[in-house]
């Protein structure tokens, strides 16, 4: 007897990473229902995988929105087995013009909008199969890095809270992951006015996510050899930390995301 496709709820996934993960997933024959801001992407998802994609677009960062998707989801499957937290943004700060706006911007969007997923999510995955959480934080949360003050904080926040959600959730055995990548090349980090080392392209990146979801771990982290520089380097000194950070210091501002 053939195994049900894991049906996954997927959000960001109308470009870069999102969008590789999705093409993946679809790929293995989950079923997937996508959640984003621009919806055309998504139909075009669901045209090519025909009967496996459920579009739910809407702004996450609006909590109404996010519940008509959690019902719409309902709707339709009745619960989730996967859900997979993707969406964010980058903006880099200008300490010299310390803009409050753009922290909140980024703030919400990649913190409190999570947290309206999750909101959305929980009931879903208490009527799953081996329900999983997944939050794609980023590994500038290792190491403070110079203008990354807002998305730095906003990933920060957002590894904590799916921290604490594994403990909290155990009980229910409802498994939290967090993935942590570094570097890839998207349409945001092509923003980037400084060198990415070891940037990996979306769709390599989704094709390690995909391949390890089924392990369960506590983290997906990677590239590896990226991701143990900045381990070790999270170990020295504070004081020897704040001297390597100083000589990257630039004085341009960007947007873009790691």
């Amino acid at each position: 007897m053939a195994e049900t496709p894991r049906r996954i709820w997927l959000t960001g996934a109308s470009s870069g990473l999102g969008a590789a993960l999705a093409e993946a997933l679809l790929h293995s024959g989950a079923h997937l229902a996508l959640s984003a801001r621009t919806e055309a992407p998504l139909a075009q998802l669901a045209l090519r995988f025909p009967g496996q994609v459920l579009v739910v677009a809407g702004d996450l960062t609006d909590r109404q929105q996010v519940q008509a998707m959690g019902a719409a989801i309902e709707q339709h499957w009745g619960g989730v087995d996967t859900v997979i937290l993707n969406a964010g943004t980058c903006e880099y700060v200008d300490t010299r013009h310390f803009d409050a706006e753009l922290f909140e911007r980024v703030i919400r969007t990649n913190l409190f909008a999570t947290g309206y997923c999750i909101e959305a999510a929980l009931p879903l995955l208490r009527q799953g199969v081996r329900p999983h959480l997944v939050g794609v934080a980023s590994s500038v949360t290792y190491l403070p890095l110079p203008r990354s003050e807002a998305y730095g904080a906003s990933k920060a926040g957002q590894r904590y809270l799916f921290e604490s959600l594994r403990l909290d959730l155990a009980h229910e055995h409802i498994d939290v992951t967090v993935v942590s990548p570094g570097f890839i090349d998207t349409p945001l980090t092509r923003k980037n006015d400084f060198p990415m080392p070891m940037l990996v392209s979306a769709r390599q990146a989704a094709a390690y996510i995909a391949a390890r979801l089924e392990r369960r771990p506590l983290e997906i982290a990677f590239p590896t050899l990226f991701i143990g520089a900045l381990r070790l380097l999270a170990w020295l000194p504070a004081w020897l930390r704040v001297w390597i950070g100083k000589r990257l210091v630039r004085q341009a501002t960007t947007q873009g995301d790691a």
